[in-house]
């Protein structure tokens, strides 16, 4: 019997009575029982027979009515009202302070964090700015010697080809001249897939070409003049063309043979003797340019003509 009027004190305690009857906590006791009055008729359980807690908030309301209405009692609950709300303002305001300490800890540890990583970046980005400097460095020195090796070759080609010397970039004993024959119909605008441009890009991976005449008459046919007898034999060996149209390469006439360079000593000691004749070697160099290039000119007409006049031949 004790334990259970001791269970429903606590549980009176935990109750707020003022919100249960709907009233003021500063509210008279006529204003308690009026209160009482209106609530308790809505929630009666004759009233309410379907409801299974109407006879418990009916206790309820009868109990709020006994405690505020007597003024012990209502001075009793009114004081551990008060002291619970002033906990839950000391629990709110540590509730508060704990999360500001919380916030402040969070924002140094970001701080931290974020000038950390900041110091990380900072560090790495001057290793990729020395690595970068020496990079540049080295490439420096790489295009140097490039450029160095460049030059050198450019000035042994510029050595003349005479009798008893040896150039290290002849290969062979002159031009060579190759006819081009392929599949091509009358009416072909595409020329069968052979126009200049291909063919200048099919062949000029063998050596440089000359000269080169495509047919306009003569449907699938070309002359090419290659600056080495070499290049035009690589072209005759290895050269098939287009997959679904093959080239059939020849020679325009006998086939010449390879000339070989001359031994290592006759091109050291000709080297030798011309490089005590830098300014006669360039005059020489200029005229000999100028003499290529005019009969490059000349022989590029002469092939035009020839094969103009295959054409009028294949079609008399």
């Amino acid at each position: 019997m004790a334990a259970g009027k001791m269970s429903a004190s606590k549980e009176l305690m935990q109750m707020d009575l003022y919100g249960l009857l709907g009233i003021d906590t500063e509210a008279s006791v006529k204003e308690i029982k009026k209160a009482y009055r209106q609530k308790a008729l809505t929630c009666h359980p004759d009233k309410n027979p379907d409801n299974p807690r109407a006879a418990e908030l009916f206790h309820q309301l009868s109990q709020a009515l006994e405690v505020l209405t007597d003024g012990a009692a209502r001075a009793a609950y009114d004081k551990l009202r008060k002291a619970k709300e002033a906990a839950a303002k000391r629990t709110q305001k540590l509730d508060e302070k704990r999360k500001k300490v919380k916030l402040d800890l969070e924002a140094r540890e970001k701080e931290a964090q974020t000038r950390l990583t900041e110091e990380v970046e900072a560090q790495v980005a001057r290793t990729l700015e020395q690595e970068i400097m020496r990079l540049r460095e080295e490439g420096s020195r790489q295009l140097e010697e490039q450029q160095r090796l460049v030059r050198e070759q450019i000035k042994s080609e510029k050595v003349p080809n005479t009798q008893g010397s040896w150039n290290s970039s002849t290969e062979t004993s002159g031009p060579a001249k190759l006819k081009l024959k392929w599949k091509c119909k009358k009416d072909d605008k595409t020329r069968g897939g052979y126009t200049e441009d291909v063919l200048q890009g099919l062949l000029q991976k063998y050596g440089e070409v000359l000269n080169m005449v495509v047919s306009s008459k003569k449907k699938g046919s070309a002359i090419v003049e290659f600056a080495t007898v070499k290049a035009a034999e690589l072209a005759v060996r290895n050269e098939a063309g287009l997959l679904n149209n093959p080239l059939q390469i020849s020679w325009l006439d006998a086939s010449p043979p390879s000339a070989m360079p001359e031994t290592v000593s006759n091109m050291t000691s000709n080297f030798s003797s011309y490089s005590a004749q830098d300014s006669v070697r360039s005059d020489r160099d200029y005229e000999s340019l100028v003499l290529m290039r005019m009969r490059q000119a000349a022989e590029r007409q002469r092939l035009i003509e020839q094969l103009q006049q295959e054409d009028e031949e294949a079609n008399t």
